[in-house]
């Protein structure tokens, strides 16, 4: 099951893992979402295992599981997300690529997949070609589903960075970098959500002058 970590808003949803329980990746997207919390969002984290138990996404199959209701439910109502995939080969894992192909039960939402909504990017690789590689895919994932990717995305190098726990890390400079990802997703979040209060009175001004 997912974890719900606060209940405050903005929401952000963090998705990422690997098959591995406790992996770099999951622990990195971990750190992004204490970052999103000090920003003040509410946060809840779909990590590895949970990832693990979704079915292989397939759009002619009307009948979802109730894993996958709940991941499409958190990000419907989620204002920003935050995505970690360990790069593999590449590309972004099929772990994290099925979660993301999921999403294409928003199409018909009133903001389809995510759009409106700001999407930080994590990725962890042995190795830093394969790190730049897949934060510029996962970017390109990111717009392909209507997403505004922030500004700072971060690549851990875990040939250089271990994550020994849950709670530390051999690198600062690195949990400061994850951090940042959760802050502007939260700090974004709070920017669109500001714009869409403001479109809304607008348009309430608008009919109100009409009817006058």
């Amino acid at each position: 099951m997912s974890r719900s970590i606060s209940s405050r808003r903005p929401r952000v949803v963090g998705i990422g893992g690997t098959t591995r329980p406790q992996s770099s990746t999951e622990r990195a997207l971990a750190f992004a979402l204490r970052g999103a919390q000090e920003a003040g969002a509410g946060v809840q984290l779909f990590g590895g295992a949970f990832l693990h138990s979704l079915p292989h996404y397939a759009p002619e199959t009307r009948e979802l599981t109730d894993e996958q209701h709940e991941l499409i439910e958190a990000v419907r109502a989620a204002d920003a997300l935050v995505i970690a995939t360990p790069g593999y080969h590449g590309g972004i894992s099929g772990l994290v690529k099925n979660a993301l192909d999921t999403l294409e039960e928003l199409r018909l939402d009133e903001r389809p997949y995510l759009e409106g909504r700001a999407v930080g990017s994590i990725v962890t690789a042995y190795g830093w070609q394969a790190a730049g590689t897949v934060l510029t895919s996962l970017r390109s994932i990111v717009h392909a589903l209507r997403g505004w990717p922030t500004p700072f995305g971060a690549a851990v190098n875990t040939l250089e960075t271990r994550f020994e726990s849950a709670d530390t890390c051999s690198d600062p400079k690195v949990v400061e970098q994850l951090r940042t990802v959760g802050r502007q997703a939260s700090s974004f979040a709070l920017a669109f959500g500001a714009a869409r209060a403001d479109d809304h009175h607008a348009v309430e001004r608008r009919v109100a002058l009409t009817q006058d």
